[in-house]
């Protein structure tokens, strides 16, 4: 939307204009050039400043292919796009007629007649703010004095200063306070300057990067009031140039009216003067950016009068004009002074006479920096005179001048089939105005507005003036901050909307060649591939094909035109870098695209380094091939980089079929490395015989497959580097390099595999403890060939492992025995009998062999055997006497065991012999003898000794007592201990029978448990007959706590009763496998009965006397009591060998607190 849009509708100021009818409020329509004859388009209406948001319709697309076979279409000549300029009519009716208009910042400022300034904040629109000039005074002499009227207004590009000049050559100026209109209202200051202004040249620096010094060295105020001081150059229509710094520095400035015969402003420097007197119809200055050695900045000035331009350029020390002393601006004139500086005339008289300058905005922050001018353009009679600016120092300002012919008052027909051309009245070909924006140049004419671009200069936009019947166009203004234009007419305000100026930059910089700059330009990628094709073309036409292969990767351009047209021309490098570009832009999901263009790269790679090594070997004899060489290199490093970073897109076996196609041996290991297949880089080694480097592969990879693979070759060739590399891997399986171990070596009579398979394996069993039997039986087999050392074998034999839970080795004993027998390994042999256990064999063996040593070593194996040890020995001992039939070595062997004596080996000499070698010994043996005969008797004495005093003991027992007092209780019952039968321990604990024979039925085990059921079933016979009542039948609480509930076991009538239950109830079998059983199958109150049936008061180990028995027969009663006796004896060993309390204390200490059941029972309701 324009920024005017949200103005109020309604106008400060009593008059109005309406035109056609339509409001008088502040309002404005757009509007759209006619169409000519033959003009397809329609009329368009715009609605306000709005910008269409719609796609544009893509003219270009298809134009890549249209290039390619050179055949345009019809259709693409036909215009298709909306304007890139269009006007429209801001709605609002000024209060008078607009006499000039001025835009910077967003600032618009319009003068009307006669005397006043309308100032509208475009940010702020319904702030309106308008200002009067102050009017003559009355002249007493002349009733109707003339009233001035405004002839233009000059603004600077931050808004805050303006100058107002009059047609009666009377200058203002007025400072500008944006947002406060309180302050704005204030009247202008009139200028002491003598001379009518006609032109003004603003300082590139505005807003806070502005030079605040002045002259004098005071500094200006910077504030919302007070606006940043600034440098000017006043052009006079007497061709003066004027230096004045605003805002004015003097006390006058405050005075409410200032007389125009007081002197001239104090910082008034007049520069230079031309000697024709011509107006000055417009200045411009700037500064190069570039600085010399001593600080200085350049400064240049161009000024125009209606048919020269003058340059004058020059050294400056600072950037302000510096008061009385002039400052740059003194210092850049005064080498002219006094001539005529350089200029260019063009002869011609037109009604106006502008200069023009484009200043782009170098920040997007709002600050209103702009940035050094860019762009020059004069009206002059023959046409527009324009010239780009540089930025930096060069010895001309206007670089390039071109003099731009004005457009007929009809559409040219020259124009580009891009370009959009209305068709206007005739009018004069000189225009009123002149703008210049970032792309195109404006040109006002009385009737209408033409746009021509700045980069082809032909018309590209020409549209009619919506001007009522007597309405006149005046100028254009534009805003170089705000980058909006303006036409104003003394009626209305138009506003010039840019439609994405820079839409067809990019066709005119491709015209010219332009490629890079017209890339920036591009809004599509229909527009890129022109661009791009166009610029492909053009490099391959020049023979630069790497660049044009590179143009047309980016493009759209089809892939089989562009690849046979480098072939066509066979270059290969251009063709390559194509190919690698193409590649770089093709999507990762194209696979099958990627692999081919992938391999068809490596194919020219390979070519290239196989066609490079061609010519270094046919010119190294004649010529220096240092270069060739080094580009060799560098292809070949160019391959390596490519296989690396596109190894995803090619296909490992064609790639290794075609490096092998071309002998690339180096590419093949790096690729086959790259891919990390170690497998062929190991095999080529191994087919080149090169060990080492074979090993050193595999030591750098982890795969064990490649291990096993190569294992059997390797360890043929080179055995120790083989087994050092597997002895790296601890994680290799030895099962799996057994085919390798059992290699036979290459060179006859070479035991190196052997060797170094045993260090292997050895390494396997004893570090890595390896159990498996077929490990160790492989290795027991290598010892047991080897020809180099037995000693090893025998030493493996004694320190294998062996396995912990059958103690036997791992190894198999008896292949170990087959094996050591077939290869002569007899010491061997006699260490794997001992490890079977069959030392009679391991004995005889080794004496077979007449290893003495070893045969005894042997005989002590057996330790827990000395029946076995002596035989053993014995069979030394015959072999030494009958074979060796060396008495003394037969003595000597004696001395080496304890098992055997002299008399032991006598049998085995001969029948006849001299018994003086052995005399000594036998006399030895026969003291001995007499010394063993002397121990055993003292051995007898002292038993003897100790048995009399064990009678003396027992018959002391006798009289051995125990105290007990009336009160004592029972400590299992609680009860009085004389209320019945009792026993009494020496710890002083007491029980009743009964009692105690409970309490020693829970901690007894199941075999004793077992005699005394057997006992009390044999007492209870014996005392069936008397059918006596249970001690304990009157106290039913010290039942035993095993009895049923309510059941009643008053007495026993029979001793068959027990015998029935146990053999009824639960069967022999049973009883003998149940504990818990046979503690209810034991009666206490029956034993107790049993053990004191003859009425005795029992003390641990003593009994008294205290009861009486029915009369027997004497035989009878004698027979009886021989058998009592026994076996009351037995049962008072069982029941009350121990206290029941300190002993059950300490066989219950394995119980559980909670019996079984005993929680479930709890919860029982």
């Amino acid at each position: 939307m324009s920024m005017l849009d949200d103005f109020v509708e309604s106008s400060a100021g009593p008059s109005s204009i309406q035109r056609g009818g339509g409001p008088s409020a502040y309002s404005r329509s757009n509007t759209a050039a006619k169409p000519s004859a033959g003009n397809d388009f329609n009329d368009v209406e715009y609605e306000g400043f709005e910008v269409d948001d719609e796609d544009e319709p893509d003219e270009d697309a298809g134009m890549v292919q249209a290039l390619e076979t050179g055949f345009i279409p019809s259709s693409r000549l036909q215009t298709s796009l909306p304007p890139l300029f269009s006007l429209s009519l801001v709605q609002y009716t000024p209060p008078a007629s607009i006499l000039s208009l001025v835009t910077a910042n967003n600032l618009l400022v319009l003068a009307v007649q006669p005397l006043s300034v309308i100032i509208i904040n475009l940010n702020k629109p319904d702030e309106l703010v308008t200002v009067d000039l102050p009017r003559p005074a009355t002249d007493k002499s002349n009733a109707a004095p003339i009233i001035p009227v405004i002839q233009k207004l000059f603004i600077d590009p931050s808004a805050r200063h303006l100058l107002i000049t009059t047609d009666t050559g009377d200058t203002f100026y007025l400072p500008i306070s944006p947002g406060n209109a309180a302050i704005q209202s204030r009247r202008p200051r009139p200028l002491r300057l003598r001379a009518a202004i006609t032109a003004v040249a603003w300082s590139p620096f505005s807003g806070p990067a502005s030079d605040t010094s002045v002259a004098d060295g005071v500094p200006a105020k910077q504030d919302a009031i007070t606006p940043p001081a600034t440098d000017v150059l006043l052009g006079t229509s007497s061709g003066q140039i004027l230096s004045l710094p605003l805002p004015p520095q003097d006390d006058i400035f405050k005075s409410v009216s200032i007389s125009m015969s007081k002197p001239l402003e104090r910082d008034l420097q007049i520069l230079y003067a031309l000697q024709d007197q011509q107006p000055i119809t417009g200045v411009a200055f700037g500064f190069w950016a570039e600085t010399d050695r001593k600080g200085k900045k350049k400064a240049w000035v161009v000024f125009t009068t209606k048919e020269r331009v003058y340059e004058v350029q020059g050294i400056v020390s600072s950037t302000s004009t510096g008061g009385k002393s002039g400052g740059w601006a003194e210092e850049v004139f005064k080498p002219v002074r006094e001539s005529t500086p350089k200029f260019q005339e063009l002869p011609g008289d037109p009604p106006s006479s502008e200069l023009r300058l484009y200043s782009a905005v170098s920040d997007s922050t709002g600050s209103g920096r702009l940035a050094p001018p860019s762009a020059f353009a004069w009206i002059t009679g023959p046409g527009l005179y324009t010239s780009p600016l540089s930025s930096t120092y060069v010895p001309e300002i206007l670089t390039k001048p071109s003099l731009l012919p004005y457009p007929s008052s009809s559409p040219s027909s020259s124009a580009p089939v891009f370009s959009r051309s209305a068709t206007s009245p005739d009018s004069s070909s000189i225009p009123l105005s002149a703008l210049i924006t970032q792309y195109h140049y404006l040109l006002l004419y009385p009737t209408r507005i033409v746009g021509i671009s700045r980069e082809e200069e032909k018309v590209v936009w020409d549209e009619m003036l919506p001007l009522t019947g007597n309405e006149r166009a005046i100028g254009l203004s534009g805003d170089p901050v705000g980058q909006t234009f303006w036409i104003y007419t003394d009626k209305s305000i138009l506003e010039v909307l840019v439609r994405v100026e820079d839409r067809d930059v990019w066709r005119a910089k491709l015209s010219k060649g332009d490629f890079e700059e017209a890339l920036t330009f591009t809004h599509s990628k229909a527009q890129q591939d022109i661009v791009l094709s166009r610029q492909g073309d053009a490099l391959f036409e020049e023979g630069r094909f790497i660049q044009s292969a590179q143009a047309f990767a980016k493009s759209s351009r089809s892939f089989e035109y562009v690849t046979l047209k480098f072939v066509d021309v066979d270059e290969r490098d251009a063709l390559r870098i194509y190919l690698s570009d193409r590649l770089d832009l093709l999507d990762k999901r194209d696979r099958t695209q990627r692999m081919m263009l992938a391999t068809w790269l490596i194919e020219i790679y390979l070519s290239k380094c196989n066609d490079l090594e061609d010519i270094v070997a046919a010119e190294s004899a004649v010529s220096d091939v240092e270069s060739l060489s080094v580009e060799r290199q560098i292809m070949e490093e160019d391959i390596r980089n490519f296989m690396t970073t596109y190894q995803n897109d090619l296909d490992a076996k064609v790639v290794y079929e075609l490096i092998l196609s071309h002998g690339r041996e180096d590419l093949y290991l790096f690729y086959a490395g790259l891919m990390r297949d170690h497998g062929k880089v190991v095999e080529h080694w191994v087919t080149e015989e090169a060990w080492s480097r074979a090993i050193d592969i595999l030591n750098r990879q982890d795969s064990l497959d490649l291990y096993y693979r190569f294992a059997s070759v390797l360890m043929q060739n080179a055995p120790k580097e083989t087994v050092d590399s597997w002895l790296r891997r601890p994680t290799l399986s030895p099962r799996r390099l057994i085919p390798a171990l059992l290699q036979r070596p290459t060179k006859s009579g070479s035991s190196a595999v052997n060797d170094h398979a045993i260090r292997y394996l050895s390494t396997v069993v004893f570090q890595q403890q390896s159990t498996d039997t077929t490990i160790h039986n492989l290795l027991l087999t290598l010892h047991a060939t080897s020809k180099t050392n037995d000693g090893l074998l025998l030493k493996f034999l004694s320190v294998c492992p062996d396995d912990p839970l059958t103690e036997r080795p791992y190894y198999d004993l008896d292949y170990a025995l087959r094996v050591c027998k077939a290869h002569g390994q007899i010491q061997a042999c006699v260490h794997i009998y001992s490890k079977m256990g069959m030392y009679e064999s391991s004995v005889d063996l080794a004496l077979q062999k007449g290893d003495l040593e070893l045969a005894k070593i042997n005989a002590d194996r057996p330790e827990d055997d000395d029946v076995l040890r002596r035989k053993l020995w014995l069979k030394i001992a015959k072999y030494v006497v009958q074979e060796q039939k060396d008495i003394k070595s037969a003595m000597r062997f004696l001395e080496s065991t304890d098992l055997l004596k002299i008399e032991d080996i006598l049998p085995f000499f001969p029948d006849f012999v001299v018994i003086d070698d052995f005399k000594a010994e036998i006399c030895t043996a026969l003291e001995q003898y007499a010394s063993r005969i002397d121990e055993l008797r003292a051995e007898m004495d002292e038993a003897t000794q100790s048995a009399e005093s064990i009678k003396r003991d027992i018959e002391g027992l006798s009289n051995r007592f125990v105290t007990v007092e009336a009160g004592d209780k029972c400590w299992r019952c609680g009860l009085g201990l004389l209320s019945r039968q009792f026993y009494v321990f020496p710890c002083q604990h007491t029980f009743h029978a009964d009692c105690m024979i409970s309490m020693a039925m829970e901690f007894l085990p199941a075999p004793a448990l077992r005699r005394i059921l057997h006992l009390q079933t044999e007492l209870v016979k014996q005392d069936a007959s008397s059918s006596r009542i249970l001690l304990s039948q009157n106290f039913p609480s010290t039942l035993n706590s095993s009895t049923p509930s309510g059941t009643t076991r008053s007495k026993i009538t029979s001793g068959n009763t027990a015998t029935d239950l146990l053999l009824g109830i639960t069967g022999r079998n049973a009883l003998l496998a149940a504990g818990d059983k046979l503690r209810d199958l034991i009666i206490p109150d029956a034993l107790a009965q049993a053990v004191t049936a003859v009425g005795s008061t029992v003390v641990s180990g003593v009994t008294g006397v205290g009861g009486t028995e029915k009369k027997k027969s004497k035989k009878e009663r004698d027979r009886e009591d021989a058998r009592t006796e026994v076996a009351r004896k037995e049962l008072d060993e069982l029941v009350a060998g121990v206290c029941p309390l300190c002993e059950g204390a300490v066989m219950g200490l394995d119980r559980p607190f909670v019996k079984e059941g005993e929680a479930l029972g709890d919860w029982a309701v």
